[in-house]
């Protein structure tokens, strides 16, 4: 098992990796015009449209939607700019987004419900639900409540690349888990967490007897009449009016595919319009009752919104909470206080789309804001401007001072690869062939890396999303270019042992892969009939073995038996030479027989360098 460290998502660009911290009954709304009666709900409506037409310029974001909820009313609700770039179909309130994180309150709110109904307790062990689940430490296995899985304080780094790289099934996701090592203490401090989310909500799927995209559409979709909201992208490409998906590749906005990530589910995977979102704010400011039914008890519900984790409040938090003095993490959702108010909220960001649900419960008001930008600060910023609007606060250019404290930053980005550029040595040659490198390297957490050596260059890939070149950067470091842009680069320097072959790879913000031996060819290169392989049958025996070699002919195939191992078949090369295969047999073993006279004389034991090849002769 190699060691873990914290993870980052995959490399990006400068502003990516800024941007990506942010992360985060009958329907009635108001309309357009109705809105405009009610000038307050997002102050002056033409000033309100005004500062989100320039917003969305300077932040570079095609398409955006807000609703906002007061008194159990859905008071605005408009659509801003196009659903995809270069095309004129523009976002109206009821297109759909990704919600990303912003589902971890949906997971939350369905163990709140399951808790009422006497299936589930807070402060019960995971494993009351999940008996296999384990995590690196066995004490932690045994104390991790729903209460810490949900409140971000497991003690373990992100790990996101397990999800989002592969091709794992929330169960396969779950059993891993085991080998990420904890970057802090059990219940020391905050540390975002979106596997523990979906141990929850596996753990709530297997209290109710339903899977959990059934348990969200059953209990809280259904009853608040989100009819538009979905669990996986599945069911997007046939919907008339979805939002497409954007990020920024090398300073150009682009638009880009929707990510599944339907093996993460209870920790992001809901997609939904303001529409629908507004109603499930209706439901978290009346206390869990919506429509005069009460679906989660106030009790239940006030647990979510109570401080269970202490938060520092330093960049990144501290950049979308400037006002604050205290952060903290409930279930579901993050609070802080706001203009002595407490606020309630939760973003989300996934591939192309960033969302927010905020709240000020006291005064019963709370807002939507979803778009189609990768990891974008705009929702923050519209929070902060509907929240002081609703509050009759002076005026304040939340955007403006947004964008000129992400500048530094982004100007840190910069001088960072430029000092990582600058540390190359150059003239340096990588120690072998570069089809030396060439392999399968495997991690116990995250699976296998695949390096390949085609007409002279070396490719890399990992899982179903990480495919890509590497280019030689120096030594036997190579920088891995991912094909998909919006990955970014990221480096990958191979380990050379004492035997001048390759025994590891370490990938950047990933893991160390160790060498997987290659697997013996099994594909026979002569055909032999059952009475040329009789005259190979025998023990066989040398002075530097303790052990006696034997060989039998079990039905077609000749089978090398060596105590205390499993048979290995031989499959045949030439007339007179054996490749060993079988379980646990790495590449490069071979038997070569000497046959005088019908009969065998010797037979010479290849082993892989620097193990000898030692000669073996019949033994009576």
């Amino acid at each position: 098992m190699t060691t873990q460290r914290p993870r980052r998502t995959p490399a990006q660009t400068p502003r990516r990796l800024i941007r990506g911290t942010v992360i985060a009954c009958a329907l009635s709304f108001a309309t357009e015009s109705a809105a405009q009666q009610n000038a307050s709900a997002a102050g002056n409506i033409r000033d309100f449209d005004a500062y989100v037409a320039k917003a969305m310029k300077d932040w570079k974001v095609p398409g955006l939607a807000i609703a906002i909820v007061r008194n159990d009313s859905v008071v605005f609700a408009k659509g801003y700019g196009v659903r995809k770039l270069g095309e004129p179909t523009p976002v109206d309130p009821r297109t759909v987004f990704a919600i990303g994180s912003a589902s971890k309150a949906f997971t939350a709110a369905a163990v709140a419900m399951l808790v009422d109904d006497g299936k589930m307790k807070w402060d019960a062990p995971v494993t009351s639900y999940l008996p296999g689940f384990q995590m690196y430490d066995p004490y932690v296995t045994r104390e991790l409540t729903v209460r810490d899985a949900l409140s971000h304080r497991s003690g373990l780094a992100r790990g996101d690349l397990m999800w989002y790289g592969t091709a794992f099934d929330r169960s396969e996701i779950l059993r891993r888990v085991r080998h990420l090592e904890p970057s802090w203490s059990f219940r020391s401090q905050f540390g975002y967490q979106n596997i523990m989310y979906l141990a929850a909500g596996e753990a709530s799927a297997a209290a109710s007897g339903r899977d959990w995209d059934t348990l969200i559409r059953e209990r809280i979709f259904t009853p608040l009449g989100m009819r538009e909201s979905y669990t996986s992208v599945r069911p997007l490409a046939s919907l008339p009016n979805v939002a497409q998906p954007h990020t920024e590749i090398e300073d150009v906005v682009t638009v880009v595919p929707y990510k599944n990530i339907d093996n993460i589910g209870p920790a992001g995977s809901i997609n939904s319009t303001v529409l629908d979102m507004a109603q499930w704010v209706r439901l978290q400011l009346g206390q869990g009752k919506f429509a005069g039914k009460q679906l989660i008890s106030s009790g239940n519900l006030t647990q979510m919104h109570t401080p269970h984790t202490v938060i520092p409040l330093a960049p990144p938090f501290s950049l979308f909470t400037p006002e604050a003095h205290l952060l903290n993490y409930g279930m579901g959702w993050f609070l802080n206080d706001h203009k002595g108010k407490l606020a309630v909220h939760h973003g989300g960001n996934i591939d192309g789309m960033t969302a927010l649900v905020a709240m000020l419960p006291e005064e019963k008001l709370g807002t939507v804001i979803l778009t189609n930008m990768n990891g974008s600060l705009l929702p923050s910023v519209m929070m902060h401007r509907i929240f002081d609007d609703h509050l009759k606060v002076p005026p304040r250019d939340f955007s403006g001072e947004m964008l000129r404290k992400v500048e530094p930053l982004l100007k840190q980005q910069k001088e960072a690869l430029a000092k990582l550029e600058a540390s190359r040595v150059p003239n340096t040659r990588p120690a072998l062939a570069l089809e030396k490198y060439a392999g399968t390297y495997s991690d116990s957490m995250y699976g296998d890396v695949t390096v390949r050596a085609d007409d002279g260059k070396l490719r890399i890939s990992y899982g179903a999303v990480f495919d890509g070149d590497l280019e030689h950067w120096h030594y036997d470091t190579f920088r891995a270019v991912w094909r998909n842009k919006a990955l970014g680069k990221s480096m990958v320097t191979f380990v050379v042992d004492g035997t001048a072959k390759v025994a590891e790879a370490k990938v950047e913000n990933l893991a160390d892969f160790r060498r997987v031996a290659d697997k013996a060819d099994t594909t026979a290169a002569v055909q032999l009939s059952a009475a040329d392989l009789q005259k190979f049958v025998g023990k066989f025996g040398a002075k530097e073995l303790p052990f006696n070699v034997e060989v039998q002919l079990v039905g077609s195939a000749l089978k090398m038996s060596v105590p205390g191992q499993p048979a290995y078949t031989l499959v045949p090369v030439t007339p007179t030479r054996f490749r060993v295969t079988g379980e646990g047999m790495p590449a490069g073993f071979f038997l070569d027989y000497t046959v005088q006279g019908g009969r065998v004389t010797s037979v010479k034991m290849e082993q892989p360098a620097p193990q000898p090849t030692v000669v073996l002769t019949p033994v009576a």
